[in-house]
């Protein structure tokens, strides 16, 4: 497992530093958000170390999706619970420029209640150039079969 002393989430899979966890495999673990943006918001760490999400091997993320739909339960946020209007975000950055603080790969779960508690965004879309989109869907078609041809 990779791991860096300085970074707060190896301190805290460490049992360096305290936290409120919640689920923990030998992979993954999961905590209440000190600063949350909303009731019940959750972090889910792997428990290797890397800045971005590309750099963690897959093993470590095996738990992780199952571990943030186990917690939606948990924390009332499916359908069987009634929900009317509510929801929730997945949210995980990566770098400075997308909002990423902590230089550790995590996942934040975020209950939405209400429009003024949880995640706010804008989504500036922009307008669809068919011709741009069909050559950019070429090219990764084309990185992704050199991708697979690497890999046998």
């Amino acid at each position: 497992m990779a791991s860096n002393a300085s970074c707060i989430f190896c301190k805290i899979i460490k049992g360096e530093i305290p936290c409120f966890k919640l689920l923990e495999t030998s992979t993954t673990l999961s905590f209440l958000d000190i600063q949350p943006t909303a009731h019940g918001h959750v972090l889910v760490i792997p428990k290797y170390h890397a800045a971005r999400f590309h750099n963690i091997p897959d093993e470590y993320l095996t738990d992780t999706l199952p571990m943030i739909k186990k917690l939606t339960k948990v924390l009332r946020l499916d359908e069987d619970h009634g929900l009317d209007g509510e929801g929730y975000n997945i949210l995980q950055n990566n770098g400075k420029i997308a909002h990423q603080e902590i230089d550790h790969v995590h996942f934040h779960l975020i209950p939405k209640k209400d429009a003024k508690t949880g995640l706010s965004m804008s989504w500036p879309a922009q307008p669809t150039d068919f011709d741009a989109l069909g050559k950019l869907h070429k090219e990764l078609l084309a990185e992704l079969e050199a991708d697979q041809e690497e890999k046998l």
